[in-house]
């Protein structure tokens, strides 16, 4: 018998050559992992065939976050020493909150400096620091986030790329082509599949959609440090359930489609939203949600999902969602015929 609650019940073994660190040449040419919950059947197909494995009056739920140019790269000021930060937000002040890393220790009142491609120059003030290893500074210039990101950042990649620095493929790739919202520090990847000729033969199909955002934040970068799962602690993402959303949820439900989850993003904006009001409404906030067994879903039916790391909470709510023995079964099958893994990787339909 598992235990659901011990971190090791979600470890598995991959080889090093089904981490996929580039995109395949088009973004509908993923395979697709089939896995029915009420047969425990597990198929093969291809992302292309999504309009006809779901049905009339289902409904795509999209993460229209964008990913932004969150990694920094400077100096210190006074030692030149290399320094490199990650954005995770802002507070109300308009101070930065980044995790970085650089030879020696940062003393509060020290600088960073990141200079443009163009060759201006942005002095980050460290001016706190905060328990969980994230740093408060307070940059030099006005201007939105977006804004400086866009000149002093750089796109953020996983680790498992083995590269730090995007390519030309990797700026248009590693957005969804729905993206519309700036705010994540790594992508959506279940929307990577997408392109319009596939959205518009969902609609043909008489497959709805709606969008809801959540911005990915440290959660990701952060491995789950403890055995027993109850001791973990999520960090928080800012989401949004918008109106539009909620009328076109509960409007596919009556009328007995389904609600799809595009990624596990979009799933924890829903079931982040349905855990604080019933019914069903409208609601953005900063969510820790830990979805892992045994887990009660509240509105979401069938979920769409790349294959996520070892250990990590995305399999946990995977498993939730599947149970812990099919996804194990869905995991060694996908091993054994060679799936791609990970951020560009293949998907998983769970119907």
């Amino acid at each position: 018998m598992q235990d659901f609650d011990r971190l090791s019940t979600y470890d598995y073994s991959l080889p090093e050559d089904l981490i996929a660190k580039v995109p395949l040449p088009t973004r509908d040419a993923s395979r697709l992992l089939v896995v029915n919950r009420d047969t425990q059947q597990i198929t093969h197909r291809s992302i292309r065939d999504l309009p006809t494995l779901l049905a009339a009056h289902d409904c795509l739920v999209l993460n229209n976050t964008r990913v932004l140019p969150a990694r920094l790269v400077g100096n210190r000021v006074g030692t030149g020493g290399k320094w490199e930060g990650l954005y995770l937000g802002s507070d109300d002040r308009g101070a930065w909150k980044l995790i970085g890393q650089t030879r020696g220790y940062l003393q509060i009142g020290e600088s960073v400096a990141v200079t443009s491609a163009e060759g201006a120059e942005l002095r980050l003030e460290l001016a706190a620091r905060e328990a969980d290893g994230v740093f408060i500074f307070v940059p030099n210039q006005q201007g939105t986030v977006v804004d400086l990101l866009q000149q002093f950042g750089t796109l953020p990649l996983p680790p498992y790329f083995d590269r730090k620095t995007p390519d030309a493929n990797d700026w248009d790739r590693y957005q969804t082509v729905f993206s519309s919202n700036p705010g994540s520090v790594a992508a959506p990847t279940a929307g990577l599949h997408f392109t319009p000729e596939l959205l518009n033969q969902c609609q043909q199909a008489g497959i709805t959609r709606t969008e809801v955002t959540l911005h990915v934040g440290l959660g990701t970068f952060r491995p789950v440090a403890v055995e027993y799962l109850a001791e973990h602690q999520m960090h928080s993402e800012w989401c949004e359930l918008p109106s539009s959303a909620v009328e076109k949820i509960e409007s596919t439900r009556t009328a007995g489609g389904r609600v799809v989850a595009v990624g596990t993003t979009s799933l924890r904006t829903i079931e982040s939203a349905a855990a604080v009001n019933t019914p069903l409404q409208a609601w953005s906030g900063e969510t820790r949600l830990f979805v892992r067994p045994p887990y009660q879903f509240r509105r979401v039916d069938v979920l769409l999902t790349n294959f996520h790391l070892p250990k990590s909470t995305l399999l946990m709510l995977v498993s939730a969602f599947a149970g812990v023995d099919l996804i194990r079964e869905a995991y060694q099958t996908a091993i054994a015929e060679k799936y791609r893994f990970f951020s560009y990787g293949d998907a998983m339909l769970i119907v």
